[in-house]
C-alpha cells in the first residue's frame, strides 16, 4: 500500500496537470472569441453547452463522479469562457480606452467588499491595477469625474438588504456612464483579532448594509451587543484589529479579514442563503457593446403627473419586444412628490429595436437619459433534463 505522503504527491502532480489544463482551455475560448469576432456570431451556444454537459455527465458516471459533481465544475469553467470571451471582445472594440495601467476607485480600504469587486472586475481585463480607497460613495464618483483615475465600482443592489439608495440618487446627477457590471457572492463573517467566542463579544463593528442584511442573526444572538457604524467592512476590520480584544468584532468577509489578520468565529450569518451584491463600473466615457454580446442598457426617465404615464411609458418597451429587468423609484431632489425611474433592459443601445423605443419614449416622458450600455454578465447556468440530475445526488 502507497505511503500518505506517495498519495499526496500524485494529487499534487495531478493538480499542476488540472491547472495546465484549465489554462491551455481558457486560451483556446479566446481562440473561440476571435472567430467569434469576426464571424459576428454570438458568445454563448447554449444548444452546444448543454449537449456537452449530457455528454460529459455519460462518461462521468462510470468513472464514480455524479452528475451534480461534473455540472457544478463545468458551470463554472463556462462562466469563466464567457466572461473572458467577453472581455476580450469588448477589448478590441474599445481599443483606445485601454492602456498599460488602469485605475479604479471603490468604497472603503483594501479588503472591502467593494476592493474585492473592483479586483474580479479587472482580473479579465488588466494585471495592473492602481487602487484608490474612498470614504464614501460621492468621493467614489469625484475621483472618476476628474480623471484621476479611469473607473469607479459602486454597489447598487443586494439580496437581502435590497437597493442601495444612496448610489441611485448618485447616478441622477453624475455625467459619468455604466460602462460594466458584475455580482459578488457575500459571505459575513464575525472576525477577532484574538481567539475568543461569539459569548464575549460586547462591540460589533460594521457597515450598516452588512448590519442589515444580518439582522436576524443579530437579533437573535446579538441582542446584548453594542453596534458601532463604520464607513465601511474594512474600516470595521481595521478597528477590532487595532482594538485587538477578545470582546470586539467586525462583520466582513473571510478574505477581507486575513489582510488584517483577523479570524472568523462565525459564518453563514446572512438571512439568506444567497446573499449577492450587484456592481456597477462607471467611467467618463461609455463604450460599445459588440452585437454578439448580451448587452444590459440602463435608463432614467420622468413621467408626466398623471394618471397612467408610467404605465405608457413601459408599454412601449413591451410593443419593441425589450425585456426590462429591474426597475427602481427615486424621489427628485428638489421636487417634492416627484419621481425618477430607473429601468434596466437587456438590450444593446445600438439595436434598432432600442432605437426605436427612446425615439417613442422621447415622444412621451418629460426627462429621458440613457446612463449606460454595457456588457451582462449574467451567465445563467445550462439547464439540463431532470434524468440526468436525480434529486439523491
Amino acid at each position: 500500500m502507497a505511503t500518505l505522503e506517495t498519495i499526496r504527491d500524485e494529487i499534487t502532480a495531478l493538480d499542476g496537470d488540472l491547472l495546465r489544463l484549465l489554462a491551455r482551455r481558457k486560451q483556446l475560448s479566446i481562440d473561440v472569441a476571435r472567430s467569434k469576432q469576426a464571424d459576428r456570431r454570438p458568445i454563448r451556444d447554449q444548444i452546444r453547452e448543454q449537449e456537452l454537459l449530457e455528454r460529459l455527465i455519460q462518461e462521468g458516471r462510470p468513472q464514480g463522479l455524479s452528475p451534480h459533481y461534473i455540472s457544478q465544475i463545468y458551470h463554472l469553467i463556462i462562466e469563466d469562457s464567457v466572461l473572458s470571451q467577453q472581455a476580450y471582445i469588448q477589448e478590441q472594440l474599445n481599443a483606445e480606452q485601454q492602456g498599460t495601467l488602469t485605475s479604479i476607485a471603490f468604497l472603503g480600504p483594501r479588503g472591502s467588499y467593494s476592493s474585492l469587486a473592483a479586483r474580479k472586475y479587472l482580473s479579465r481585463h488588466t494585471d495592473q491595477v492602481l487602487e484608490t480607497s474612498c470614504s464614501n460613495f460621492q468621493q467614489v464618483i469625484d475621483e472618476v469625474e476628474s480623471g484621476r483615475v479611469q473607473y469607479g465600482v459602486l454597489p447598487i443592489e443586494n439580496t437581502s438588504s435590497g437597493s442601495i439608495n444612496e448610489v441611485y440618487d448618485l447616478m441622477q446627477h453624475t455625467s459619468l456612464s455604466i460602462v460594466g457590471e458584475l455580482t459578488l457572492p457575500i459571505e459575513h463573517c464575525l472576525l477577532t483579532a484574538v481567539a475568543t467566542t461569539p459569548e464575549q463579544i460586547t462591540t460589533i463593528y460594521a457597515h450598516p448594509q452588512p448590519i442589515q442584511q444580518c439582522s436576524n442573526y443579530l437579533h437573535a444572538q446579538m441582542s446584548q451587543v453594542h453596534l458601532e457604524y463604520c464607513d465601511s467592512s474594512s474600516a470595521a476590520m481595521a478597528k477590532v484589529q487595532a482594538e485587538a480584544s477578545p470582546h470586539a468584532a467586525a462583520l466582513g468577509s473571510a478574505a477581507g479579514g486575513e489582510l488584517f489578520g483577523l479570524e472568523p468565529i462565525a459564518s453563514h450569518l446572512a438571512n439568506q442563503q444567497d446573499n449577492i451584491t450587484r456592481f456597477i463600473v462607471v467611467a467618463r466615457k461609455a463604450i460599445e457593446v459588440a452585437p454578439q454580446i448580451p448587452a444590459k442598457t440602463t435608463l432614467i426617465l420622468s413621467t408626466a403627473q398623471k394618471a397612467g404615464s408610467l404605465v405608457e411609458a413601459l408599454l412601449v418597451l413591451r410593443s419593441h419586444r425589450i425585456n426590462m429587468t429591474k426597475l427602481e423609484s427615486r424621489p427628485i431632489q428638489g421636487n417634492p412628490w416627484e419621481e425618477m425611474f430607473y429601468i434596466d433592459v437587456a438590450a444593446n443601445l445600438n439595436s434598432s429595436a432600442m432605437q426605436a423605443a427612446l425615439k417613442e419614449l422621447n415622444g412621451i416622458v418629460r426627462a429621458l437619459k440613457v446612463l449606460g450600455c454595457y456588457p451582462s454578465e449574467d451567465v445563467r447556468p445550462t439547464t439540463l433534463p431532470d434524468y440526468l440530475l436525480p434529486a439523491a445526488d
